[in-house]
């Protein structure tokens, strides 16, 4: 097999979520949020092995990756994130999923779906979203006395959750996030007056776990957290968590030669060797994920020793300067991401020199990078 994978380790991902469940206590629920692949490090694994570890609710994006989880054997609750699209109400009562609503037209497919499916003995839960100012999904303020009565009157569907999403969590004393919070604790007040309580009130995403206590109430719902990584923010909340990375990319070094100094490197000749150096190839490329804007300009980690990318990082390949990291050999293995004795690489360190996120990092590891997991 092409010698490039992804490792996810099953101890640091239950150690993270225990560590987050110790923060947030025994009166908050959290809800794992597996959508996207688990952030690239693989869904159905990652949420085996959550729920072992004492997970009873998933987050996912859309019906099919709450079937995906249906189908790997996963048994706990599954909120629909993103709602789900029409012609999928069936699919999403007879799989157990809990779908977040916004509209009356949801509440209406999803009675219709009941009452051809003959399904009445027991309520459909839903969790109703609200724009708080992200102005994104959710109902709107003015909206939301009428959707919680069409609620009421709904016969087969019971208001399980109330929630919102915070747009700007890590960002301390943010004026914006400080008025989401204080249009959902008035949302709050209104879904009192209207006689309904859902057993879940919840809006804290990882940077809102990690730094706004006031937001926890009594469901969470980290993502990136679960995976290893904090986001940079102080406050109320966690401080710096003994979050553990779970994903190590790792490949082998296909080729190995040495290079006289002028010798241009790669498409478009793009780095040019200033002295003799030894120049590896490793078969890893942009269609794996790994960014051409790391382009002489990113690292890896070579028998423990940072060795630097030197060139434009092409589909399928990318060259590094081993010249510095005495015995590189053929087949030795390569840290794309992970750590190594005393030296990492984070996902971090990728977003910051391709200039995104490290949620982005992590995603955008392609479906061609088999996930390896380890104990």
């Amino acid at each position: 097999m092409r010698p490039t994978w992804a490792e996810i380790s099953l101890p640091a991902l239950r150690h993270n979520f225990r560590t987050l469940q110790q923060l947030v206590g025994p009166g908050v629920t959290i809800c794992a949020v597996v959508k996207a692949d688990a952030y690239g490090h693989g869904a159905a694994g990652c949420a085996r092995a959550l729920e072992k570890a004492g997970a009873t609710w998933f987050g996912v994006t859309s019906t099919e990756e709450g079937m995906q989880l249906r189908q790997a054997g996963i048994t706990g609750r599954i909120l629909l994130l993103v709602g789900f699209w029409p012609g999928e109400e069936e699919a999403v009562i007879q799989h157990r999923l809990t779908p977040a609503i916004w509209d009356r037209s949801h509440l209406e497919w999803l009675q219709s779906a009941i009452g051809k499916m003959g399904k009445g003995s027991k309520p459909v839960p839903v969790h109703l979203k609200v724009d708080t100012g992200m102005t994104r999904l959710g109902v709107d303020r003015q909206d939301l006395g009428a959707i919680l009565q069409s609620i009421k009157s709904a016969q087969h569907l019971e208001l399980e959750g109330f929630f919102t999403h915070l747009a700007a969590s890590e960002a301390l004393d943010h004026a914006a996030t400080n008025a989401q919070i204080g249009r959902f604790e008035d949302a709050i007040q209104v879904l009192r007056e209207s006689g309904l309580s859902p057993a879940y009130l919840h809006m804290a995403n990882t940077g809102a776990v990690l730094a706004r206590r006031n937001t926890w109430k009594n469901m969470v719902r980290p993502g990136l957290a679960l995976y290893g990584y904090s986001l940079p923010v102080t406050g109320d909340g966690s401080g710096d968590l003994p979050l553990q990375p779970a994903l190590s990319w790792k490949t082998r070094i296909l080729s190995r030669r040495e290079v006289a100094a002028g010798q241009s490197l790669g498409y478009n000749g793009a780095y040019v060797t200033s002295a003799p150096a030894r120049i590896a190839a490793l078969p890893v490329g942009y269609a794996d994920g790994l960014s051409r804007q790391l382009s002489s300009c990113g690292k890896v980690l070579v028998r423990g020793e940072y060795a630097a990318i030197v060139g434009n990082i092409s589909m399928d390949l990318t060259l590094i300067d081993v010249t510095a990291v005495p015995g590189a050999e053929v087949g030795d293995e390569v840290l794309l991401l992970g750590a190594a004795g005393e030296h990492s690489v984070t996902a971090w360190d990728h977003a910051r020199l391709s200039r995104t996120v490290p949620y982005e990092v992590l995603c955008g590891i392609s479906k061609r990078v088999p996930r390896k997991y380890v104990e």
